[in-house]
């Protein structure tokens, strides 16, 4: 893995990249104690906050704070303006899959993507065939991983569509480092990203039922105890909407109402933050606590507006992941603007074989996993994790995809040592109503542990501010 591109030096010369010239030159005036300082002040001020995250699992049962670095990742304006439409058009691409398998599924028909891969997708929900959703888009917000390899090539990782959780530190981490450094704003035209919440309320707002001119909007979480629940809290406030639970909705004359200390509310658009199975008791999984009995009904109906919307898993999900260059090319009549890892699925035979043959160079992962769970990596795995990964491979082999162990671009990161590359990923955030829009840039994770290339927060990675710099 030594053969990483470098976001700030360039090969083996070590010359700094020209968009980080004046950052570099900066950094090198920085006296140690003054640098820091302000990480314990970065780190007592997040604690202070309350921006955790909580580890499923985490025999502590703690919340943990994120780790925050504060070297940014920066892209100049050429290389965001590519990404950007790049990104656009995958999500637009998306979106009208997701139509198309629930309505004429015509993608299925001119035999692209088999029927079995779609329609017997943990995923896929046969409650949404045929069901009309406000201007037939389902990924609202998506987040979509993006790595760059060891040539400097742009690589998307995976589609997240459900949930995709993140958004709140990357616009805290500007916050912050604005406030650490607020001389290194005036010295680079960085592209803003704090008007994220007006945009994901515009967003909100344009895709309301129809009829609806002045819509009630909430974010519906799952509570507190979700490792997420400071994003949807932070959310609700910056929009000035209301954060409410399951317990705060609930259905009457075919419509979803909120529950205030001024009567029951009608709420229109529902930014929720849990997923499908947890939605409606008497549709989906009937021990759910979390979700609003009869919701399903009214989404039906076409009464409220759910986002994301339900079923839209299935477009995200590893094993459909392949495809999605097909669909871009099927839907829009374009070839795509970014690239797919190259892609084993191991249910096919052949590719099954040469995954089991190469166990020790591929990355395999769980396709319905997240989070960094469930995945073998395999030049990191010792020879008994390699052994058992197989085993469970053989035994369920459509369960898994394998890809190649991609050279993840390093970035100088603050580590006990000092300043040492470590590997980073970008999750833009699109926004998707009657327009498709992003702020520039998106949340930089970086794996902190030397060589690792898993960036999850879940799996001890940490958050560096992204800047899009402005020509």
């Amino acid at each position: 893995m030594e053969n990483y591109f470098n976001e700030m030096t360039a090969g083996d010369s070590g010359a700094v990249r020209e968009h980080y010239r004046a950052f570099e030159a900066w950094l090198q005036h920085q006296p140690a104690d003054r640098i820091a300082r302000k990480r314990a002040e970065a780190d007592l001020t997040f604690r202070r906050v309350g921006i955790t995250f909580a580890v499923y699992g985490d025999g502590a049962g703690t919340e943990r704070l994120i780790p925050f670095d504060t070297i940014p990742r920066i892209i100049p304006a050429r290389e965001w303006a590519a990404l950007q439409a790049g990104l656009a058009q995958r999500v637009q691409a998306l979106n009208m899959f997701v139509h198309d398998i629930y309505h004429e599924q015509n993608i299925v028909r001119a035999g692209i993507i088999p029927a079995q891969q779609i329609y017997q997708n943990a995923q896929y929900r046969p409650e949404m065939q045929g069901i009309s959703v406000a201007s037939d888009i389902y990924a609202h917000i998506a987040g979509v991983d993006i790595v760059r390899a060891g040539a400097g090539e742009f690589y998307v990782l995976e589609d997240n569509l459900r949930v995709p959780s993140g958004v709140s530190y990357m616009l805290e981490d500007r916050k912050m480092m604005m406030r650490l450094f607020p001389e290194l704003f005036a010295r680079h035209r960085i592209a803003p990203v704090e008007h994220y919440p007006d945009m994901l309320l515009e967003n909100l707002r344009s895709v309301a039922p129809a009829g609806v001119l002045d819509p009630t909007i909430v974010v519906m979480t799952p509570g507190m105890h979700n490792s997420a629940y400071f994003e949807h809290a932070f959310l609700a406030q910056q929009m000035g909407v209301e954060l409410v639970e399951g317990k705060d909705l609930f259905v009457d004359a075919n419509a979803v109402y909120m529950r205030t200390i001024r009567g029951p509310r009608r709420v229109d658009v529902i930014y929720r933050r849990l997923d499908d199975d947890y939605l409606d008791p008497l549709a989906f999984r009937a021990d759910s606590t979390l979700g609003v009995p009869g919701l399903l009904s009214v989404y039906r109906a076409g009464r409220v507006t759910l986002a994301n919307a339900i079923g839209t898993g299935v477009a995200d999900d590893k094993s459909i992941y392949p495809y999605v260059p097909d669909m871009i090319r099927f839907y829009l009549a374009e070839e795509p603007r970014l690239n797919n890892v190259p892609t084993w699925q191991c249910r096919r035979p052949e590719d099954l074989s040469y995954t089991l043959a190469h166990l020790d160079q591929l990355v395999v992962k769980e396709v319905h996993g997240a989070g960094g769970y469930g995945m073998l990596i395999g030049p990191a795995a010792t020879k008994q994790e390699i052994e058992d990964f197989r085993r469970r491979l053989v035994a369920r082999p459509d369960g898994y995809i394998a890809q190649p162990t991609l050279a993840l671009s390093a970035c100088p990161t603050y580590v006990e040592s000092g300043i040492a590359p470590r590997h980073i990923d970008l999750r833009p955030f699109v926004l998707s109503g009657k327009t498709i829009a992003m702020v520039p840039g998106g949340l930089t994770r970086v794996a902190l542990r030397e060589g690792s290339l898993v960036v999850n927060s879940s799996q001890g990675g940490g958050t560096k501010d992204t800047w899009i710099l402005e020509e």
